[in-house]
């Protein structure tokens, strides 16, 4: 039986790829300098202009997924009895999922043939859209939605994010740290990394010295945590920096006989979080702890 994968937009997947698919995406609504921007992976604005505004200083803003437009998007779906899987930002960062939850409840009332499927990714950014990736896969392939649901549910755990932020100001101006720390950091080029935990929040994981060696870390540390590379692909996502993705890309390549690497500028709601140069990678590995 055919079914439906959808997701949201903070997932960071090209618009490219959700069409070839035929992915539904929630798009959530960034907010700058008093400009309202659909979050539609780039199909609608120009991602540069966006990554040097917040280069220059701008601050954006985003807002949760509400759960009338939840139902919105379900309802026609159950209306014309297609099964859904939804694949959801992680519940630790947004109210996303708790509010597909809640969606999913209030049309049961009003409907009898509701199959719809939710997903709490624990993930963010393209660590959310690694696990959207790998579903649209194995859906191609044939693979049923309990098949895929099943999949998501036992290696969406083993999902590893390491994340470099490199504008500390940035954090500040959003305020994530304080003015003190920040000064603090860009006066010792501090360099902070983060991972996903297993609430799947983001969390800080140490700080290093230098752009350099923070790229070095991250690279290191997916080399050491990876499981089975030549049956993997990989993600790299950045903002505006994709000169330096491409190197750690060569680099990754040059420690590892992995299947696949893509790179891939994040969306306008999570560079909006991260601020300009930011570099991550995605791939999977034992559990996280």
């Amino acid at each position: 039986m055919s079914y439906k994968l959808i997701t949201d937009s903070c997932c960071d997947l090209p618009y490219t790829f959700i069409e070839e698919q035929d992915i539904d995406v929630v798009n959530l609504t960034v907010h700058m300098d008093g400009k309202e921007l659909v979050d539609d992976m780039g199909k609608s604005f120009d991602r540069n202009q966006f990554f040097l505004e917040l280069k220059n200083g701008a601050v954006a803003t985003t807002s949760q997924i509400n759960i009338g437009t939840y139902i919105d998007v379900f309802e026609k779906y159950v209306k014309a009895d297609i099964p859904v899987l939804y694949i959801a930002f992680s519940s630790a960062l947004s109210g996303f999922y708790n509010n597909a939850v809640a969606a999913v409840e209030q049309l049961k009332e009003d409907y009898s043939n509701v199959n719809i499927t939710i997903v709490d990714s624990k993930a963010a950014c393209l660590g959310e859209g690694l696990l959207v990736y790998e579903a649209a896969m194995r859906k191609t392939a044939g693979a049923s939605l309990e098949e895929v649901a099943k999949w998501l549910e036992e290696n969406k755990m083993k999902l590893h994010s390491w994340v470099t932020v490199d504008d500390i100001k940035h954090l500040e101006r959003g305020g994530r740290i304080s003015a003190l720390s920040a000064t603090l950091g860009t006066l010792l080029n501090v360099k902070p990394i983060i991972v996903v935990n297993p609430e799947g929040g983001l969390v800080p994981y140490g700080k290093v010295r230098g752009r350099k060696k923070s790229l070095s870390y991250l690279v290191n540390k997916t080399v050491e945590g990876i499981v089975s590379p030549e049956a993997q692909t990989i993600f790299i996502g950045h903002v505006g920096v994709p000169e330096e993705a491409e190197m750690v890309k060569q680099e990754l390549q040059s420690q590892l006989n992995v299947k696949d690497i893509k790179i891939y500028p994040y969306g306008p709601t999570i560079a909006s979080h991260t601020g300009f140069g930011s570099l991550s990678i995605f791939s999977l590995g034992e559990e996280r702890k």
